[in-house]
């Protein structure tokens, strides 16, 4: 029976190569947005998967997903959390993020993964499926568009670990943190991708391809988990 994947935030950049690269593998895609729903829907008959629409901002939203996806195709084999929200507020401007900012970010980036990972153990289990969280290596190193957004993705990186722990053998859990990715989201980052081609080995910045690859190879990979793998070019050497 075909494997069945769940992409959230896949209607462009890293999520919408992501979906392309599973649909390659073999796999039956489950496209998601918040919004872009034309998008989504062009991508998911291009894939020959379906489209859903959820703002993984809502709790109910956010938990209501996996049901249904398994309410379309019975099985879930494979999550990947990959919608996330990020926007530039400089690190010492400790006032350029208020209360409710911190709450967006932590909904979006790290209780939404939570509750989709909630709801699909049931059906991962049964699969011996697994997941994969896309963070950033602002969750690794001192860095990133934001403290807020940084502390988003170090919140998450630790529930990779803490969850595969929890949940092996039957689901493995891994974490693939990005550097700068050539995304719409960053094409404006001029300093950042500077940076990339000055001083990282590889010279630029990563392409959206370049993460779907690695989320491939994490899926297809019978025995690693508990990894957060930061996919930065070699900046981090720096």
């Amino acid at each position: 029976m075909t494997k069945v994947a769940l992409v959230t935030g896949s209607v462009s950049g890293i999520g919408a190569a992501t979906a392309r690269r599973l649909a390659a593998d073999g796999m039956t895609v489950a496209v998601h947005s918040r919004v872009s729903s034309a998008a989504g829907e062009e991508l998911a008959a291009a894939l020959g998967g379906n489209y859903y629409r959820a703002d993984l901002e809502d709790d109910d939203a956010a938990a209501g997903l996996v049901p249904r996806v398994l309410a379309d195709h019975g099985r879930l084999d494979v999550l990947v959390n990959n919608a996330g929200i990020s926007w530039p507020v400089p690190h010492a401007d400790l006032g350029g993020l208020t209360a409710a900012d911190w709450r967006r970010l932590l909904d979006v980036n790290l209780i939404a993964p939570w509750l989709l990972c909630t709801a699909a153990e049931p059906a991962l289990r049964s699969a011996r499926g697994c997941i994969v969280n896309v963070t950033s290596h602002a969750g690794v190193r001192p860095k990133g568009s934001s403290i807020g957004y940084a502390a988003s993705k170090a919140a998450l990186n630790h529930v990779t670990r803490m969850l595969a722990a929890a949940l092996g053998p039957d689901v493995r859990v891994n974490a693939v943190a990005p550097g700068l990715v050539d995304t719409p989201l960053t094409a404006g980052w001029g300093q950042a991708r500077e940076l990339w081609r000055t001083e990282s080995p590889m010279r630029r910045a990563a392409q959206p391809g370049d993460v779907a690859d690695l989320i491939s190879s994490l899926v297809s990979h019978s025995y690693l988990t508990g990894e957060v793998i930061v996919l930065d070019g070699g900046l981090n050497l720096r």
